[in-house]
């Protein structure tokens, strides 16, 4: 597949790094879209960090990548309600990459009546703002959370994520969130539009069959997969979709 002059939206997990290891070319993919100035977003679903964060975190391990390159469901989520509410308010569990997100676009933090509940990760889910999050959706609130995955990697072993507290909550009162993050196209509308582009000239690079491949086929997007994550080759042909292509390594995209 000829990629090269198109604009680029990629994954970071298990497509330039796994873990805190980077993946052998994917500096210098990073490097060569630069040089290109081809327009590129790396995206994560991943709500914890501000962009800036994740800029110096993954150049400790030697990964240069521009703050403003980088795109999370936090930012996605924040442009979503900013154009659903503008300046409305919303009670948030989660880190500073939310928060942040929502100051930037206008939103106030209400623990009483507020327009929205937004669930992201957080390093301390704790039963008391569960609940609280819990009676005012009861009383109104609309229930947002930044994406559905229910599970993510620690040094000790995985870790519950937004999905799995989001169905704490949804069997508790019956109420479903609406997921921002990958798979919902949403996320890939909030990045092509951050990059002034159209999906006929933008590519999806993902190793997960079931968000990135998916989100990128349901968003008119050319896709490809890449194996260094977490799908084999023999996996591929379980799925009713299938990528556009598929390659060994982000050292094999051109």
């Amino acid at each position: 597949m000829e990629t090269r002059g198109k604009s680029v939206l990629t994954d970071m997990d298990g497509v330039l790094v796994v873990g805190r290891t980077i993946i052998p070319g994917a500096g210098e993919f990073i490097s060569r879209l630069i040089d290109e100035d081809r327009p590129f977003l790396v995206m994560t679903n991943n709500s914890m960090y501000p962009p800036a964060i994740l800029a110096h975190r993954l150049h400790r391990i030697g990964l240069e990548i521009p703050a403003d390159r980088i795109h999370t469901s936090a930012l996605a989520t924040a442009q979503f309600l900013h154009t659903q509410r503008p300046g409305g308010s919303a009670y948030v569990i989660g880190e500073d990459g939310l928060y942040e997100a929502l100051e930037d676009v206008g939103y106030t933090f209400d623990d009483v009546a507020p327009d929205y509940v937004v669930l992201g990760e957080t390093q301390d889910y704790s039963f008391e703002r569960i609940t609280r999050a819990i009676r005012l959706i009861q009383g109104g609130a609309r229930f947002i959370a930044t994406n559905p995955d229910v599970s993510g990697p620690s040094e000790e072993g995985i870790v519950p994520a937004t999905g799995a507290i989001a169905a704490l909550i949804e069997r508790a009162i019956g109420v479903f969130p609406y997921y921002i993050g990958k798979p919902n196209p949403l996320m890939i509308r909030t990045a092509l539009r951050r990059l002034g582009e159209h999906s006929q000239n933008t590519i999806m690079i993902g190793d997960r069959m079931d968000t990135d491949i998916l989100i990128g086929i349901e968003s008119g997007l050319d896709t490809v997969l890449v194996l260094t994550g977490v799908t084999t080759r023999e996996m591929v042909e379980r799925f009713p979709y299938q990528p556009t292509t598929i390659v060994n390594s982000i050292a094999d995209v051109e």
